[in-house]
């Protein structure tokens, strides 16, 4: 019997109903997994349960409350990474101006206006760890900036890790007179080990000594040790910065003692590591010119002709291009032969035999150069058969090793 049509439309209420019920249930299952569904509760009657539906929009304005909370952590971090950013930016702001004051500072090294050597990295890393327990009861930076004496330093520990700290030395300051003074720092300088402690006995007697030629160029030659004796590159153009204003002074102060011309030339040639191009090409200059000032003043230093040697071999090794540039820059083009530089070379050795490692590599270096391998393979032997101990020992043992392999095939 066929029904009539008011049970079949309330029929298909009735079913019409239970499917959209069905559905709305699938659609939150999909979309929120791991909110926990009621069927009977949803379904009841084929009708929606009011209470539930209240329910589920309270969870999902809860849910949007926690979305907007961690937003707003977020934007929070940003907002105290771009300030910190700019205080970054103006601390460099700050360290740019206090090295471009360096220079005139260290001009009063021996005026007594300065005391350098305790702005020194050796006495900041000493520092450090007197304020550590101050540092971190005023301040949550894990840097702190320290200027004195126009240089400013990030206090890290990489940076400490990096600085040859020198032994133990005595607080009280040894009274010495200038003649057993330099005589001292002679003896500890011919050490590698000792020469920090050469430096520091030196800076303890600049106030007492500063007018001293003889003081002067050996401060400038210590800072120079430093240089060579420090790995972190901010320290080694520190050192060499104020090294080559001592020299200066000494120059200006005794302008024919050769020995003020030596270590300026020296101190010349580290800052060049630090340059562009062309005051690289300047302090070269500067360099060959003193050099040769020296030789003139102190013609039996065998340590002059080492220089002298090493110059003329990478100038005979520079290309066409590197010349030209140098041409353009200062209008004259440096010049200079392999024979020339293995004719100083054998001048120190002559000065002095067993000079040194480096010396026998580059002697070995110039004869390979000029293809007589025998002599090559000679020094290549004697070389090896000196002990390493200075970092340039090091990398001539490095260079002999290479050229031992290319004279055995």
């Amino acid at each position: 019997m066929p029904q009539s049509p008011s049970k079949g439309v309330i029929l298909g209420i009735m079913v019409g109903a239970a499917g959209i019920s069905l559905l709305l249930l699938w659609y939150h299952k999909a979309r929120k997994p791991r909110m926990a569904m009621d069927l009977p509760t949803l379904l009841s009657l084929g009708r929606f349960n009011a209470v539930t539906l209240q329910d589920e929009m309270h969870n999902e304005q809860g849910t949007a409350m926690v979305f907007q909370g961690r937003q707003l952590q977020v934007l929070e971090k940003l907002n105290e990474l771009l300030t910190n950013m700019e205080e970054l930016k103006k601390e460099i702001r700050f360290v740019k101006v206090a090295i471009s004051e360096l220079e005139e500072c260290v001009h009063g090294e021996l005026e007594g206006n300065v005391t350098v050597h305790r702005v020194s990295p050796q006495h900041r890393a000493k520092k450090r760890r007197l304020t550590t327990v101050q540092s971190s009861a005023t301040s949550n930076s894990s840097e702190e900036a320290e200027s004195e004496g126009g240089y400013i330093t990030a206090n890290t520990d990489t940076e400490e890790q990096s600085i040859p700290v020198p032994k133990t030395f005595n607080t009280r300051v040894e009274e010495l007179s200038l003649d057993a003074l330099l005589q001292k720092v002679d003896q500890l300088r011919m050490n590698e080990s000792t020469k920090s402690e050469s430096f520091e006995l030196l800076c303890d007697h600049k106030e007492k000594f500063k007018d001293e030629v003889e003081f002067i160029w050996r401060l400038a030659r210590s800072y120079g040790d430093m240089c060579d004796l420090s790995t972190n590159v901010h320290d080694k153009k520190y050192y060499a910065n104020i090294g080559k204003s001592l020299g200066e002074r000494a120059i200006t102060r005794a302008p024919m003692n050769g020995y003020c011309h030596l270590w300026f030339a020296v101190l010349c040639g580290y800052m060049s590591e630090f340059e562009g191009l062309q005051n690289k090409v300047s302090y070269g200059q500067r360099f060959k010119e003193h050099l040769d000032k020296a030789i003139q003043y102190i013609p039996e230093e065998p340590f002059l002709y080492f220089l002298n040697g090493r110059y003329c071999y990478h100038v005979s090794k520079l290309s066409w291009i590197e010349k030209k540039m140098a041409a353009t820059l200062f209008g004259k083009i440096p010049s200079s032969t392999v024979e020339e530089a293995l004719n100083n070379f054998l001048k120190t050795e002559e000065l002095n035999p067993g000079y040194s490692k480096s010396n026998y590599a580059y002697l070995a270096k110039c004869y390979l150069d000029l293809e007589q391998k025998q002599n090559a393979l000679k020094f290549c032997n004697i070389a090896l058969s000196i002990p390493s101990v200075t970092n340039e020992d090091k990398q001539a043992q490095k260079e002999v090793e290479n050229m031992m392999t290319s004279l055995k095939i």
